[in-house]
């Protein structure tokens, strides 16, 4: 696996040869790039993330160039379309679980999970209380998963204290926690990931090369689903890339194949891959 620096800019000679298996044949390549943190700026308050018009523009030109393009998120597939604005691209939502195609009016849910979803509103509406309003900790309904954020509160430690007493009740229940960047989701006690979602997905693409694009631990199962189709010969080349930040795990850096730097570096990233020659 070839490590590469953040990339200083879309002439950069590592960035190019990195994405060359990728950009040889678009016909036969994926683009999948998670949302926040990767095309939308981190925000304090999750309702107000958007991708950039510049950003946009770019994936909308992907869109017609490459054979299979997807947004990968935590959040439902139709925030996450809400939030991108293309129409022409795919979005795997709630981690893996829910598919809404390009084109599609509708998504639809793993059997799995759906059983679970009233379970998991009713553990959210039961965690709302006014000590959790007080300490400005937002509840993020996804459906599926319940999250609980905590980035900008008044007092983040004591927050974060409040949520940790949520998330022992939630595996006390029998429920599952998954922590990211400020965030913990509770989630059903079945297999929610990217990766899943990823290999699922492209289940009857033909394809060679794949290209995924994420910031937070979530990503880690994006990295190892498509490792997973190279192992199984249903890919001859996978790309994994981190967008870096200060509050980015180490470990995703740890498995990329390449890193840049942040939501501007994914932009550079888009430009290299529509660059022509």
């Amino acid at each position: 696996m070839t490590r590469a620096r953040p990339t200083a800019g879309a002439s950069d000679a590592r960035l190019t040869e990195a994405l060359e298996p990728v950009r040889a044949d678009p016909a036969r390549a994926a683009i999948l790039l998670d949302i926040d943190g990767t095309l939308a700026p981190i925000v304090r308050y999750a309702d107000d993330a958007h991708v950039p018009e510049a950003t946009r523009s770019l994936l909308i030109e992907i869109a017609r160039r490459y054979a299979v393009v997807a947004c990968v998120s935590g959040r439902r597939a139709s925030d996450a379309r809400r939030i991108v604005s293309i129409g022409t691209i795919s979005y795997i939502g709630s981690h893996g679980t829910e598919l809404l195609r390009a084109g599609w009016t509708e998504p639809t849910l793993d059997p799995a999970v759906r059983d679970w979803s009233r379970r998991i509103n009713d553990f959210g509406r039961e965690a709302d209380t006014s000590e959790l309003r007080r300490l400005r900790v937002r509840i993020e309904d996804k459906g599926s998963i319940v999250a609980f954020h905590w980035r900008g509160a008044p007092d983040e430690e004591s927050a974060r204290a409040a949520i940790d007493a949520i998330a022992g009740r939630a595996e006390q229940s029998g429920l599952r926690t998954h922590w990211g960047r400020k965030v913990l989701e509770v989630r059903p006690p079945v297999r929610m990931d990217k990766g899943a979602g990823i290999v699922s997905f492209l289940e009857d693409a033909e394809l060679d090369a794949a290209l995924y694009v994420g910031d937070d631990v979530t990503d880690l199962d994006a990295f190892r689903g498509l490792g997973e189709l190279v192992a199984e010969g249903r890919l001859k080349h996978a790309l994994r890339v981190a967008a870096s930040s200060e509050e980015g795990p180490a470990e995703l850096a740890g498995e990329a194949d390449l890193i840049v730097d942040g939501t501007d570096g994914v932009r550079l990233l888009l430009e290299a891959l529509l660059a022509d020659g």
